[in-house]
């Protein structure tokens, strides 16, 4: 019996005003797989992160993230979503460690777990200074552990790698790489480098899927048509 999915859309649509941002798109995520969600700048990326997050409700058809309705159960699944976005949703005038140990509390997690994230990422030495103070790829870095800190189930990725040089990179890896085998929907600028971590693809055009389904069946002439 197939594993019912992490994530499904049917025919989701979102607009702005007169812009619609979605429109029709739908796709089923088993659990622990992996998604790139790929196409220009106003194609939808983000827009559809900020539905799955909760943060949006759509306009027209269905989502579902881990069994739950959205919006009307949003609260169910609020705890076991983690969200890298552009902004870091961290407050810049308290320190890193500050910001993180705030989130611990409202997820219920001890402070052993903020200061493994710390080390992990190697801002122990950084995490007690504003994040005001810091640099981009820093303040990057303490986004990753706010993202992850209550181990979350579905992990949506917007662009998560920006900002970071490579040997940061390869310290988020283990946070937010497949080896934590969560549930991912990942937005890049770089398709060759998401498909390569993706089983998935959803690629849009103007807010419309133009292709959606395996990675391994995807025909390289219509990602070079998504770009053109």
């Amino acid at each position: 019996m197939d594993q019912p999915p992490a994530i499904e859309l049917r025919g989701l649509s979102r607009h702005f005003g007169e812009r619609t941002a979605l429109r029709q798109v739908s796709l089923r995520v088993p659990p622990g797989a992996t998604v790139a969600v790929l196409g220009h700048n106003g194609a939808g990326k983000s827009t559809l992160l900020r539905i799955l997050a909760t943060l949006l409700r759509p306009h027209a058809g269905e989502v579902a993230v881990l069994g739950e309705p959205l919006p009307r159960r949003a609260f169910a699944i609020r705890g076991r979503i983690g969200l890298l976005a552009h902004e870091p949703l961290l407050y810049r005038d308290l320190s890193g460690r500050e910001n993180l140990r705030y989130q611990a509390r409202l997820h219920g997690v001890g402070r052993q777990r903020v200061e493994r994230l710390l080390a992990a990422v190697g801002m122990e030495a950084r995490a007690d200074e504003p994040v005001r103070a810091l640099s981009r790829g820093m303040v990057q870095r303490l986004a990753v552990c706010r993202a992850v800190l209550h181990e979350p189930s579905v992990l949506l990725l917007d662009e998560p790698r920006a900002n970071l040089d490579p040997a940061a990179g390869e310290l988020v890896e283990p946070l937010i790489g497949r080896a934590t085998g969560a549930t991912r929907v990942l937005t890049s600028h770089d398709p060759e480098a998401a498909l390569a971590e993706a089983d998935l693809v959803l690629g849009l055009r103007q807010g419309r899927a133009a292709f959606a389904g395996p990675v391994a069946e995807l025909d390289r002439r219509r990602l070079a048509e998504l770009y053109a």
